[in-house]
């Protein structure tokens, strides 16, 4: 069995640590999309909506799915996006 000598790189060049950015855009793309889908329930099966809310009772609970999800998810989604690119970058200057 060969010995790894943690001093020396691996053959396939350095690795980096799980530093959840894998994790960001997973759990950003699920909330941003349950948002999403909870928006498009809203218009098309729900009731939709009026300059003063939601007209039926899970209109409001859709609403209110659809409005704390879609920012914290595209939130999420966006530091996880900038994440990738920066250990991109820092994977191919290092």
């Amino acid at each position: 069995m060969p010995e790894v000598n943690p001093a020396r790189p691996s053959p396939q060049g350095p690795t980096q640590p799980d530093d959840g950015t894998r994790q960001l855009l997973h759990w950003g793309a699920i909330i941003l999309g349950s948002g999403i889908l909870a928006g498009l329930l809203l218009i098309t099966m729900l009731g939709g909506f009026s300059p003063t809310g939601a007209k039926t009772n899970t209109g409001w609970f859709a609403l209110i799915i659809a409005l704390g999800c879609i920012p914290f998810g595209g939130l999420l989604l966006s530091l996880g996006v900038a994440k990738w690119f920066r250990n991109r970058r820092i994977a191919r200057v290092g």
